[in-house]
């Protein structure tokens, strides 16, 4: 039996397996056989998009809660009170071990703490169960590779909340591309700008939190120790390493879908730069970022386009942008369409003895993409969450699956590595190792 030291110490290394203090457990479903969902951290977005969404399907497809495990006991105590009302009995652990140690859940919702999924993945499907994981998928590649080899070694159904993939406006734009007629992408242009100084903040809740009623050792897991802080348990999207920030939270959504239209597993290299320039209460992410993203045929250096991604918190300005553009126009996934804005014009193809090329003008299917910082109701994660379930019980692929986390992970933390060295970024394919400045870039 593998303790829970000797875990840490393997997936700190990156290494190929691990074993847990619960035995594997996987259930031979049957085509009728209701399946049962356990929740693992009981987190705002979860309770605002990921349990609402999954209520709304679990009826129709034959799905229930059983059990819920989170550190903080207050937590357990709420998620009870609110099951409760609904009719819903849930066994509740105290943590993961507990969670897995009954054979009362075919399947799981990981919504922990940025640095956790990848970790929490792991544990999951070697404990024989499916999983619904959010993004980011890990924020370290010694951490990617731990749960990339699990889910393959298992065989699980893993879907990561990269849930553009299963919308509809998002599945018409990646047809569309790949038909040829949008031609060549030479360019794409990424926004996702706020105004909003309570962004991950928590100020409400972080009084409430003792470190008595909860496990500080364990939610650090490989991250290096430090003194209990209810603020990086709680507001962690805004501490490094328990979080990159922008990069995982925001731009995971966004470069994810350049990885899916183009078919290309993760950036050549990274440049990026960014600060903490307004809100200066204590945190370690930037509150404002900008990156450039160079993609193509690692082999052919005349292959290729950029990305530039830019972010802030300070101005809501221009919203959330995913802006494609080819020679002919361009596709503009806020407004859902396909123009012939920026095309080669008559007048300067005539000069270079050239045709005219410009694009057809084509409206994608109309979803709107939510900024707000819980989307309760929004249909693009429930056409996800439904695609997971769906999924769980064909055995089919889902649409986002682990190495579409994998993959959007690599360019996560290119640019985490840009931001946080000031060097140049690239990938090492043969050890899979993000490099800077001639290093392996670790927290």
């Amino acid at each position: 039996m593998t303790t829970r030291r000797e875990f840490i110490q393997k997936t700190a290394l990156g290494a190929a397996g691990l074993t847990l203090g619960a035995r594997s457990y996987s259930r031979v479903l049957g085509a009728n056989d209701r399946i049962r969902v356990g929740i693992v951290g009981y987190s705002d977005r979860f309770r605002g998009a990921l349990s609402p969404a999954f209520l709304s399907l679990a009826k129709e497809l034959n799905f229930e809660f059983t059990a819920i495990s989170d550190l903080w006991s207050r937590r357990r105590e709420d998620a009870d009170a609110f099951y409760k009302a609904q009719g819903i009995s849930l066994r509740l652990a105290r943590n993961n071990e507990e969670l897995y140690s009954k054979d009362d859940t075919d399947a799981v919702f990981i919504s922990t703490a940025d640095f956790q999924h990848a970790l929490h993945c792991a544990e999951a499907v070697e404990a024989g169960r499916d999983a619904y994981v959010e993004k980011p998928f890990a924020e370290t590649m010694a951490d990617a590779r731990v749960a990339l080899k699990a889910v393959q070694k298992t065989g699980k159904i893993v879907q990561i909340g990269s849930q553009r993939r299963s919308a509809g406006n998002y599945i018409a734009a990646n047809e569309y591309i790949n038909s040829g007629k949008f031609g060549k992408i030479v360019m794409v242009e990424m926004t996702w700008n706020v105004n909003q100084p309570g962004r991950w903040r928590r100020p409400g809740v972080v009084p409430m939190l003792k470190e008595a009623d909860t496990d500080w050792k364990r939610y650090q897991m490989n991250r290096p120790a430090a003194a209990f802080d209810p603020r990086k348990y709680l507001e962690f999207r805004l501490f490094w390493p328990y979080s990159s920030g922008i990069p995982g939270q925001w731009m995971a959504h966004q470069i994810d879908t350049v990885h899916w239209f183009t078919k290309l597993a993760h950036p050549r290299s990274v440049a990026a730069n960014g600060g903490i320039y307004l809100w200066k209460d204590g945190r370690t992410n930037f509150d404002t970022m900008t990156a450039v993203f160079d993609y193509g045929d690692p082999a052919d250096p005349n292959s290729g386009f950029q990305v530039v991604y830019s972010s802030r918190f300070t101005n809501g300005a221009g919203g959330t942008k995913e802006l494609y553009y080819s020679n002919g126009g361009m596709m503009n996934l806020d407004t859902n369409r396909v123009t012939p804005e920026g095309g080669l014009a008559a007048r300067d193809a005539k000069a270079m003895n050239m045709s005219e090329n410009l694009l057809e003008p084509f409206e994608l299917p109309s979803i709107r993409v939510e900024t707000a910082a819980n989307t309760g109701g929004d249909p693009m994660t429930t056409a996800h969450v439904r695609n997971w379930m769906e999924c769980v019980r064909s055995r089919k692929k889902p649409n986002a699956d682990a190495v579409a986390g994998y993959n959007h992970s690599i360019a996560n933390i290119m640019c985490t590595a840009g931001l946080r060295t000031g060097e140049k970024a690239t990938f090492d394919e043969a050890t899979q190792e993000v490099m800077a400045g001639g290093k392996v870039f670790q927290y």
